[in-house]
């Protein structure tokens, strides 16, 4: 995979042209989806899908049965072989030597093409895309649109090769040609084969959506028709259609409707060569091959909802770099790596599920309500479950970040060695085998003294809880909100101007920062590398701190671990009767320190501010927004200090930081960056603003490494700066 990464990044056509399609299909979907309520539709589509999932036999039974009384032909394939296996007979059966095919993904799965053109069948893909691709012998890149990752100079000279004559790169020179070539293969064909994208019990129908008049013409010009679907695309009811209809097109490439839909309804009278009406074979073979398999799995189950649409490709910022084929299989990107452990095995989904940076974005845009980063996350532990981590991993995730006192010695020792290559509190230059951390951003250097040191000398002493202390609120004690502050390692050892930041607020607002000393990692890192055991431990360790602590609040200023704190904890002990609910009782009380902060000061407007002016632009961190949905709350804060507010274009994009994903794929997070940080500078802010210190650390390094001197800092930081007596 890695050799896939260093080819797509060497292409920069593939780069500009995934770019371009990002950019422009934001707006084109904002455009589409203008006037409709997004989360009562994909709320509808997962009801309808999640029904379905659960009742996939029964509504398969339903709709066999429909189309049998209708007179075609249904054949349940268990695999990908019975399923080429019935296509070939069939076609030998009926003396079949030519086959178009429309667009389909299924036909994809189980490597139709190759099977039948080994068996010497002319099978031949008409949807323009698949038959670039076809000439060009490459597979899919892109569940939707095929061949997006080819420029439209590219495909001029994969006609010009199969024409044996020069064309120009104009497209509608280009599709002339592909047209006139297509229309004797249709003319000529013996059996026509296709995908659907619904498939109803109810009614025995199929619905297939294109952009192109070849998904008619394969389905209704040949004497045969075989359509290929997925148990996945079966629903209920006609009325079912409706809502996936009005999401797949917006979804997938930004229209309202897609130029044909096409249901079909059991076979239709055809006029054969010679003049003479006959009924039209209609075969359908209804595919499993892994589908059940996915069904019975009560976490995966959930992926059946997809209804293919392809926007977590579309959104997601390692597709828009490197594209689909270092996916290695036939479906890409999120949710295509869920597909491949399914229905090519897991242990094909092995390498490409760490591709995922884990921003989650898709799970924002996904009409099917997919969680696709949880069932990532799931992935990567089931496969450490079977093969265990490898071996430094294992001794950080399973010794050192359980044993709190360990991890902070070690470090310690990182705080000396770095010494040597540390200017004005950061590391612009690493040697050796640790220079790839410092290409293309500088790294902060770890702090002198950590916040847990540093809070035993603020004016209230009660504020840092020792290890093992039990809070007892005395009689007669004057309530005041007790705030536990969780700082996560960055905080805490990298930026313990954060923590002291948070104090001061906190401080203003006559709230009081509770600081437990035996709090540890949060568990993201174990989480992320697919370590259950560790994260289980990690969370046990913090719950009983913050229990000792007494406190009626749980903030943190770093959104990830927040996220950690409030849902990873839960899912870790989720089952284990001594922590389970004490799990939940602690998620209860945690907030990002941007929510408790606008909550606790009616958006700012409770906090004495100076007023200094000034143009600040701010980045939604991944975690914040997509986790969480905070975008207003830290915009009004800054506001409230006078700040003029300019928004960058894409300020929700992700940084390309994701933890320990910059130091696994450096190469493809210095690219997120580099799109970051360029729509940073357009802006033409005099600061940044975020609530992230992994953001914090990726941006503020990126700026550094090109000499740029936009300060940038957390929403907290600014505001204590501001803070009057």
């Amino acid at each position: 995979m890695k050799n896939n990464i260093k080819g797509a990044l060497a292409n920069p056509n593939l780069r500009g042209a995934l770019g371009r399609f990002g950019n422009d299909y934001l707006v084109s979907r904002e455009k589409a989806y203008a006037g409709i309520n997004f989360e009562e539709l994909r709320e509808k589509i997962s009801s309808i899908k999640r029904s379905a999932a659960g009742r996939m036999e029964e509504l398969a039974d339903r709709f066999t049965q429909n189309m049998l009384s209708r007179g075609a032909t249904v054949y349940r394939a268990g695999n990908a072989q019975e399923a080429r296996d019935y296509i070939l007979n069939l076609a030998m059966a009926r003396g079949v030597k030519k086959i178009v095919k429309s667009k389909s993904m299924a036909s994809e799965e189980i490597h139709l093409n190759e099977y039948l053109n080994e068996k010497g069948l002319e099978s031949v893909e008409t949807d323009l895309g698949e038959w670039i691709l076809q000439l060009s012998g490459q597979k899919p890149s892109h569940m939707v649109m095929p061949a997006i990752h080819m420029t439209r100079g590219e495909v001029a000279d994969v006609f010009s090769e199969e024409m044996n004559r020069q064309l120009s790169s104009d497209i509608p020179i280009l599709v002339r040609v592909a047209r006139e070539q297509l229309r004797r293969k249709f003319l000529e064909a013996d059996m026509g084969i296709s995908g659907a994208n619904i498939a109803v019990a109810e009614t025995g129908t199929l619905v297939i959506t294109t952009n192109e008049g070849n998904g008619r013409l394969t389905t209704t010009l040949p004497p045969i028709h075989v359509a290929i679907v997925g148990l996945e695309k079966l629903v209920e009811k006609f009325a079912d259609v409706e809502p996936i209809l009005e999401a797949l097109p917006r979804s997938a490439t930004g229209q309202k409707i897609t130029s044909y839909v096409t249901m079909i309804t059991g076979p239709t009278p055809m006029v054969d060569a010679d003049g003479h009406v006959k009924q039209k074979e209609l075969h359908i073979v209804l595919l499993d091959n892994g589908r059940s398999q996915m069904q019975a799995d009560p976490v995966f189950k959930e992926a059946l909802q997809c209804i293919r649409c392809a926007s977590c490709l579309n959104v997601c910022p390692v597709f828009q770099i490197v594209g689909g084929h270092v996916y290695g299989h036939v479906y890409t990107g999120g949710i295509g790596t869920i597909l491949t452990a399914f229905f090519n095995g897991f242990e094909n989904a092995s390498d490409i599920q760490n591709l995922c940076i884990g921003c989650e974005r898709c799970k924002r845009f996904c009409p099917g309500k997919i969680d696709i980063p949880g069932l990532i996350r799931e992935l990567r532990s089931r496969v450490v479950d079977k093969k265990g981590l490898p071996g430094m991993s294992k001794f950080v995730m399973q010794r050192v970040l359980p044993d709190r006192k360990l991890f902070h010695r070690l470090l310690k020792v990182a705080h000396a060695a770095q010494k040597p290559f540390q200017t004005g509190g950061l590391v612009r230059h690493l040697p050796l085998f640790l220079a790839g951390l410092t290409e293309g951003r500088s790294l902060p250097a770890i702090a002198d003294k950590p916040f847990r040191e540093l809070v035993a000398a603020f004016d209230d002493k009660k504020a840092a809880l020792k290890p093992g202390e039990v809070f007892n609120r005395s009689q007669g004690e004057q309530r005041q909100s007790r705030v536990g502050f969780f700082a996560g390692c960055l905080t805490d050892f990298i930026y313990p101007r954060l923590g002291e930041a948070v104090y001061k607020v906190l401080r203003h607002m006559d709230m009081q920062m509770v600081f437990p000393l035996d709090q540890t990692c949060c568990g993201i890192p174990a989480i992320y590398m697919g370590s259950r055991e560790a994260a289980a431990e990690l969370a046990r360790q913090n719950i009983a701190a913050f229990e000792r602590a007494g406190v009626d609040y749980i903030t943190t200023a770093c959104p990830t671990c927040a996220h950690a704190l409030k849902h990873h904890f839960v899912e870790a002990l989720a089952g284990d009767p001594q922590w389970s609910e004490r799990a939940k009782s602690f998620s209860r009380k945690v907030y990002t320190f941007a929510a408790l902060l606008a909550e606790k000061s009616n958006g700012g407007q409770n906090l004495r501010l100076a007023q200094t002016g000034g143009k600040v632009t701010y980045h939604d961190s991944c975690h914040m927004k997509g986790v969480f949905g905070i975008t207003d709350e830290p915009r009004q804060l800054l506001r409230s200090a006078g700040l003029e507010l300019v928004e960058m274009e894409g300020s929700d994009r992700c940084c390309g930081f994701g933890g320990s994903y910059s130091i696994k794929y450096p190469e493809l997070s210095q690219h997120i960056l580099e799109k970051k940080l360029a729509s940073i500078l357009d802006s033409g802010a005099e600061l940044l603003a975020l609530d992230c210190p992994g953001c914090l650390l990726q941006l503020h390094g990126g700026l550094d490494s090109r000499d740029k001197k936009i300060p940038v800092k957390h929403t907290t930081e600014i505001l204590a700066e501001q803070l009057l007596p």
